[in-house]
């Protein structure tokens, strides 16, 4: 029997689509789930997923190492802002990062009471679809969007991955969001830098001086690992 991939595009209207039973994808792009697959792939023993930003700062207190941002701006407590730019070996090797972002941080405490919620970018995007073939069951694939707004960035990605789940045959998407996703992707593959000049979220980024994220947030396959969300913390899976 195979199996159903299905896409939500907002966490506004997530608990109306998902089913407690389905794996989780959680997406996004600019800059969450990119920087999480970063930090694993090089060797980040665990991330503390936080939405709260004074309890960001209270494990700072106890000598954690903090990613922390809001609006583009670092937070006054935090060692690092949100780009995955920041989490090379000599800085993550081996530690606990603790990782607050209005924006994904809070779209996986939204997934979190699911069977299972897992981390997806390009960065990890083929060991992602290998592994959720292996899971067999059905998938839906969660955009963090932008203040519970359709986002294009994160959707080109859904499509991505939901391509990359029929090849396999394993799968069958049948609703408008993820055939729309299937959409957006055919016309941004061949050029994907350039297509997501477009998006809102490129501009912020480009406002806030963070264009170095950009080319590493669509970086296609550099991570093996598998970002898997346990008793509130993200562990590596491969």
């Amino acid at each position: 029997m195979k199996r159903k991939v299905e896409v939500c595009f907002s966490p506004a209207i997530f608990g109306t689509q998902h089913r407690d039973d389905q794996v989780v994808v959680v997406v996004d792009i600019f800059r969450a789930s990119s920087a999480i697959c970063y930090a694993f792939a090089n060797g980040v023993q665990e991330i503390i997923p936080i939405e709260d930003v004074e309890e960001a700062r209270r494990y700072k207190e106890d000598g954690y190492l903090v990613a922390c941002e809001r609006k583009g701006i670092k937070a006054d407590f935090a060692d690092f802002d949100i780009g995955p730019e920041n989490f090379t070996p000599d800085v993550v090797l081996g530690k606990t990062l603790i990782y607050s972002t209005a924006n994904g941080t809070k779209t996986i405490q939204k997934a979190a009471l699911c069977k299972r919620v897992v981390i997806g970018s390009y960065l990890n995007l083929t060991a992602l679809a290998n592994w959720l073939v292996r899971q067999d069951s059905d998938v839906i694939i969660l955009c963090s969007g932008w203040k519970n707004r359709f986002c294009l960035e994160d959707s080109v990605f859904a499509g991505a991955l939901v391509e990359q789940l029929l090849r396999t045959d394993r799968f069958t998407a049948k609703c408008d969001s993820a055939l729309a996703s299937l959409d957006l992707w055919a016309m941004a593959e061949n050029d994907l830098l350039g297509y997501i000049e477009k998006a809102s979220q490129r501009g912020r980024l480009r406002n806030y001086k963070m264009d170095s994220s950009i080319k590493l947030c669509h970086t296609l396959d550099l991570a093996k690992i598998i970002p898997v969300l346990k008793s509130g913390k993200l562990v590596a899976e491969s």
